[in-house]
C-alpha cells in the first residue's frame, strides 16, 4: 500500500428479485469487473469479495487507497528544431506546448533521440481521490455485467437486469457520494422482505456481513449460504430416512433463490411412484426447485425437501402450502404418461415429416433416416445388429411429438426409451433411444449398451456435420448448436466406451447425406474440430505431449481410437534407448537431403551398391517394410516402432563406413536414394530440443472402414 489511509469499500445495489440462474454470474462478474478498474485507475487494495442474494449484488474491497498515487508524467513537444528560431528564441510551437503543460518555457527539458533533439515537460500528476472515481466505476463494471436484456422502470432512463431501489456506497464510515443507476447512495441497505423490511444503516464496509446477517436476516455471502442449504436438505433427508437428490446447478438455483434459507419436508401421494422415476426428479426438480429423497436401494420416496426463504412460526401450513402445490404438478405428469401410451412410438413417425429440424437440413423426418443410415453403416463395420440399430434410430425423435417431452424437454429420449419400452419393441431398442442424447454434457455417463452407442456416436454427428454444412461453426464462444459439445461427446463414445469407428469415411457419408452441399474443404474441418476435442483427453494421459498429439494427428488417422493407440505407442517408444539415436540419424539424413536439393522418389539400384554398409541397410530396411506393413495392418503399434527401432545398427553402421556425397554421379543420387527411401519409411521428425515424437514412424497405412 501507499500508506494513503486505506480503508475498506463496499456497494450493494439492492433491485427486485434477479433472475436465479444468472445471479451467480452476475455476482462474479461485477467483482471481477470493479476489480480489473480499480486496477485500471491505479486504486490500491486488497483482498475483494463478492456478494448475492435475490435482491443484491455487493462487492466489498479490503483496504482500499483514498486516491491514486500521484505520478511523474512526461510530455513530449515539438523538435528543438521547430521550436526556436535561427537567433534561439522561442517560437510559436514552443510557446503553445509550454503553456499546454503549465509550464514556462525555460523550464522544458531536451532529450536526444536517434530523430534529433525534442522538447519535453515533465510533470507530477497528482492523484484523483476514490471519491471522485468510484461511483464511474462501479457504474462501468455494472455496464459491463453479461445482460442479455436489459430493462428500464419508472421515469428513469437507466437500465439494468431488474429495477434498482438503493445503492449502498461506503468508503470507511463514509458514504461516497454519487449517482448510479440514477440512483443516490447512501449507507441504508435493506433485510429480509419479511423478517427484517426496514432499511439498516451500515456503519462501515467490514459490518456489512454480519449486519446483515444478524439484524436483516440475510446470508449475503453465496457460498455459505449455499453450504447452509446443502447441510439442512441433508439433515432433513435422513431424517426421514433418505437421501436427498440434487445436483450442483439445482443446489445453486435454490441458493439465489433464498436469503434466509430453511429446509423442510414435505410429502406426496404414494400413487405418483409408478411414474417413471425421471418423471418424478424432473416434475420435483424443474417446477418447484424441491429436492426428491431416494430410500437406500434407490428407489424414489413419496417425500421431498423444500427451501423455504424464511423462518416461519407455522412451518406446518409452510409444508401444507408446498404439498399442495405440488399435486397438480404431478397429476399433470400422470395425465401425459397415460395419454402418450396410448399412441405407439412407430405411429408418430409420420408426424416426424411435419416438423421442420433446422432450415437447410430438412424434417426430423430427414434428420431420423440420415441418423439411421450413419448408425446403421457404424454397426455393421463394427458387426453389431444393423437391424435393432435402424430400428432404434427411426423410433429415437418420435417422442419429441409426446405430451411429456412438450411439457419436459430434459426427458426426451428417456421418454423415448420407456414408450419403446411399453410398445413391446425389443430392449436392446428402447435402451438404445434412452441413450441417444448421452453424454448430456461434460462428466455425463455414456452409453452403455452397442446399440446406444452407435446412435449416439451417428446423432452427434450428423447434427456436427449439417451445422458444417450450412456454415453454422462455432465461433470463439458462440455455439449455438452445441457443436463443441457433441464432438465432446463423440470423443468419449469413441475412446471411453470403445467405439472404434472409422471417423473419417463416417464423416463422408454424412456431409454427402446433408440437403445443404457443403464447401470444398468441409470434411476436413470436421474432422480437425472432432479430434481438437481429443486433445485434452490424450494429454491427461501419463507422458502424452501437445508435441507428440500434433505430430499423430498431422497423420489424419482414420478413427480416434487408432490415434490414442498409436499415441500409447509412441509414449512407450519415447523411453527406448534407440529413440535418440534414431532421431539422430533422421536428422542427419534430412540436413543430406536438403543440401543436395535430392526430393526424387526413385528407388535406389542394388546393382550400385559398393560397399557392405549399403546393402546391409537395404537389406534392413526392406525386411523391416515386410514386417511393419503387418504390424500396421494389425494396428500393433508399440511393435511396429521396436521393429523400426532395430534399424538404428545399420544406419549407424552405413554413415561410418559410407561416404554419401562422393564425387561418382551415379552413386551420390544412388546413395540419395537409399536415404530418401528410409527417411520415408521410418520419418521421426526432430526439433532444436532434441527427439520430437515417434509418431511419424505410424505411416497412415491403416485404415478403419465403415
Amino acid at each position: 500500500m501507499s500508506g494513503r489511509d486505506p480503508r475498506g469499500f463496499i456497494v450493494e445495489i439492492g433491485t427486485e428479485e434477479l433472475p436465479p440462474r444468472a445471479l451467480r454470474g452476475l455476482m462474479d462478474a461485477f467483482a471481477n469487473g470493479l476489480a480489473a478498474l480499480l486496477e485500471s485507475e491505479r486504486l490500491e487494495h486488497g483482498a475483494v469479495r463478492a456478494f448475492a442474494s435475490p435482491r443484491r449484488l455487493a462487492v466489498h474491497v479490503a483496504a482500499l487507497a483514498l486516491a491514486q498515487p500521484d505520478r511523474d508524467v512526461e510530455h513530449k513537444g515539438p523538435p528543438v528544431a521547430v521550436a526556436f528560431d535561427r537567433n534561439g528564441k522561442p517560437t510559436r510551437a514552443a510557446e503553445a506546448f509550454a503553456g499546454k503543460c503549465g509550464v514556462a518555457v525555460d523550464a522544458l527539458e531536451r532529450v536526444e533521440t536517434p530523430k534529433g533533439a525534442w522538447l519535453v515537460a515533465r510533470t507530477t500528476e497528482t492523484g484523483q481521490s476514490a471519491a471522485a472515481l468510484l461511483p464511474e466505476l462501479v457504474q462501468r463494471a455494472l455496464d459491463g455485467l453479461p445482460i442479455p436484456r436489459r430493462m428500464r422502470w419508472g421515469s428513469n432512463d437507466a437500465e439494468f437486469v431488474r429495477p434498482v431501489h438503493w445503492v449502498l456506497m461506503l468508503h470507511g464510515t463514509g458514504v461516497v457520494p454519487g449517482e448510479v443507476l440514477g440512483i443516490r447512495t447512501s449507507n441504508t441497505t435493506r433485510g429480509h422482505r419479511f423478517h427484517a423490511p426496514e432499511p439498516l444503516t451500515v456503519p462501515d464496509p467490514d459490518s456489512y456481513e454480519t449486519q446483515l446477517k444478524q439484524q436483516g436476516f440475510v446470508i449475503a455471502d453465496f457460498a455459505a449460504r449455499r453450504q447452509r442449504i446443502e447441510d439442512g436438505v441433508h439433515r432433513v433427508a435422513a431424517e426421514e430416512g433418505g437421501t436427498a437428490i440434487g445436483d450442483s446447478d439445482l443446489y445453486d438455483e435454490v441458493t439465489a433463490l433464498t436469503e434466509w434459507p430453511v429446509a423442510m419436508a414435505g410429502h406426496f401421494d404414494e400413487r405418483y411412484l409408478a411414474l417413471p422415476r425421471e418423471v418424478i426428479i424432473a416434475t420435483l426438480t424443474g417446477h418447484q426447485r424441491y429436492f426428491p429423497v431416494a430410500a437406500a436401494g434407490g428407489g424414489l420416496l413419496p417425500k421431498f425437501i423444500t427451501v423455504a426463504n424464511l423462518e416461519s412460526l407455522e412451518p406446518e401450513r409452510v409444508r401444507d402450502g408446498n404439498e399442495r402445490v405440488i399435486e397438480p404438478r404431478l397429476a399433470d405428469a400422470a395425465f401425459f404418461w397415460e395419454s402418450d401410451r396410448r399412441m405407439t412410438l412407430a405411429s408418430r413417425q409420420s408426424g416426424l415429416a411435419s416438423v421442420v429440424y433446422q432450415r437447410g437440413l430438412g424434417t426430423l423426418e430427414d434428420k431420423s433416416e440420415r441418423v439411421a443410415s450413419l448408425a446403421a453403416r457404424i454397426a455393421d463395420a463394427l458387426k453389431l445388429d444393423a437391424d435393432i440399430v435402424r430400428r432404434a434410430a427411426r423410433l429415437a425423435k418420435c417422442d419429441l411429438l409426446c405430451g411429456m417431452v412438450g411439457e419436459f424437454p430434459e426427458l426426451q429420449g428417456t421418454m423415448g426409451g420407456y414408450y419403446a419400452a411399453a410398445d413391446g419393441e425389443p430392449d436392446a431398442v428402447a435402451m438404445a433411444i434412452a441413450e441417444q442424447y448421452m453424454p448430456r454434457f461434460s462428466g455425463d455417463k455414456l452409453p452403455q449398451s452397442a446399440a446406444g452407442k452407435a446412435l449416439a456416436f451417428a446423432d452427434k454427428l450428423d447434427t456436427i456435420c449439417g451445422a458444417f454444412a450450412l456454415g453454422s461453426k462455432p465461433s470463439g464462444n458462440r455455439d449455438p448448436f452445441g457443436l463443441r459439445r457433441a464432438a465432446q461427446g463423440i470423443v468419449r463414445i469413441a475412446v471411453e466406451g470403445g467405439l472404434d469407428a472409422g471417423l473419417i469415411a463416417l464423416i463422408d457419408v454424412s456431409v454427402a447425406a446433408q440437403p445443404a452441399s457443403a464447401d470444398a474443404g468441409v470434411r476436413d474441418e470436421i474432422y480437425d474440430f472432432i479430434v481438437e476435442r481429443l486433445r485434452g483427453l490424450c494429454l491427461d494421459r501419463d507422458g502424452v505431449t501437445s508435441e507428440m498429439f500434433d505430430a499423430v494427428r498431422s497423420l489424419r488417422p482414420a478413427s480416434l481410437c487408432d490415434i490414442v493407440e498409436r499415441l500409447d505407442a509412441v509414449v512407450t517408444f519415447s523411453g527406448h534407448e534407440a529413440a535418440e539415436g534414431l532421431a539422430a540419424a533422421n536428422k542427419r539424413i534430412a540436413n543430406i537431403l536438403r543440401q543436395a536439393e535430392y526430393d526424387a522418389t526413385d528407388a535406389p539400384d542394388t546393382a550400385l551398391f559398393d560397399a557392405d554398409a549399403e546393402r546391409a541397410l537395404y537389406d534392413a530396411m526392406t525386411a523391416a517394410g515386410r514386417d511393419v506393413s503387418v504390424l500396421l495392418g494389425e494396428r500393433r503399434y508399440t511393435e511396429v516402432l521396436a521393429r523400426l527401432a532395430e534399424l538404428r545398427q545399420p544406419v549407424d553402421a552405413f554413415f561410418d563406413g559410407v561416404m554419401v556425397m562422393t564425387d561418382d554421379e551415379a552413386l551420390r543420387k544412388n546413395r540419395l536414394a537409399l536415404l530418401a527411401g528410409l527417411r520415408r519409411s521410418s520419418s521421426i521428425s526432430p526439433t532444436s530440443r532434441g527427439w520430437r515424437s515417434a509418431a511419424l514412424l505410424l505411416r497412415n497405412d491403416s485404415r478403419c472402414t465403415a
